[in-house]
């Protein structure tokens, strides 16, 4: 176990390294001039030259990334060009709006995109499967952007059941705060259902037609024991690495969710980064959500091992 966990956790580094490298060159061939941008484009050209020495923008790409890099693991992200201000708290304010919205969308997602899964492999090749499986794949290559704005219309502007923006009141309370993430949330939740629902069916399928589901029917244990004590636990593994892989998509995809909903989470931060050239944002930002999903990915692999021996024990082999 210790030696798959090494191994998993070398690997996250390595990625982590090679996706620093990748933000860090993304960053610098952007186009434009982080000085012009800041000062304005009728700035004197010797005050732009003035401000990106002062920024370090002027020094080698390895010395800047260098720089970056060890002080980003200090903890110390850098100072936003735009806000002049420590860019720490913004990427913290912004990735526990994000989680927060992600939350929402997991709690409604993952059981019921489970037990969609579920039940059309208890009905396979019936009606309710085509629908379910259908469905789900056919919301899954739906823009985000197309069914926000549907929903918005429909429950936002129509129905006038639920806020069309996620900027709920000062002091807000627990339950308000997800009220006003509901609408936000049910686009990703169109998204992820088919994933969640095709991996859970595909496992079922393949869990019911085994030989240990057979021996306990032989058995003749209750259906309903079959299902929960043997069936489940075995079908269920697919689903973990998937939920954790769209952790990462939760978390660093919600640009157009949050900016259709006003909603100020890590992927609206980064794209207003991206536009001001505020670099420090940035590659700050994207290197967070590249933590966040590489955290998800290795909890999945530990839960995937700790429910299949079989993969632990041929990996220590």
């Amino acid at each position: 176990m210790l030696s798959f966990l090494l191994k998993r956790i070398v690997l996250s580094l390595v990625t982590l390294i090679l996706l620093s490298i990748m933000v860090f060159l993304g960053g610098q061939v952007l186009p434009g001039n982080v000085g012009r941008a800041i000062l304005g484009p009728l700035a004197d050209q010797r005050a732009v030259d003035a401000l990106n020495h002062s920024l370090g923008l002027d020094r080698p790409l390895l010395v800047q990334y260098w720089d970056w890099i060890t002080n980003f693991i200090q903890g110390d992200m850098g100072m936003s060009y735009i806000f002049r201000a420590p860019v720490a708290p913004f990427v913290i304010d912004a990735l526990g709006n994000s989680m927060k919205l992600a939350l929402v969308a997991f709690v409604l997602v993952v059981p019921l995109g489970i037990l969609g899964g579920i039940v059309a492999a208890l009905n396979v090749n019936r009606p309710i499967d085509r629908i379910i499986s259908l469905g789900g794949l056919s919301a899954t290559v739906l823009p985000e952007f197309v069914t926000g704005i549907i929903f918005i219309l429909i429950f936002g502007v129509w129905l006038d059941w639920l806020p069309i923006a996620a900027a709920w009141p000062a002091n807000a309370g627990f339950f308000t705060q997800v009220y006003y993430l509901i609408l936000p949330a049910m686009p990703l939740f169109l998204v992820l259902f088919g994933y969640i629902a095709r991996m859970a069916r595909s496992g079922m399928i393949d869990a019911l037609d085994s030989d240990y589901t057979r021996t306990a029917v032989l058995k003749g244990l209750p259906w309903r024991t079959v299902i929960w004590r043997h069936v489940l636990r075995n079908a269920l593994l697919p689903t973990i690495t998937v939920i954790a892989t769209q952790t990462g998509y939760l978390i660093g995809g919600l640009v157009v969710v949050e900016t259709l909903f006003r909603y100020q989470g890590i992927g609206s931060l980064i794209f207003t980064a991206a536009r001001g050239k505020d670099f420090p944002i940035l590659e700050a930002g994207i290197l967070t959500i590249g933590i966040v999903y590489s955290v998800a990915t290795l909890v999945a692999d530990i839960l995937y091992s700790v429910l299949n021996p079989r993969i632990r024990l041929g990996t220590e082999q």
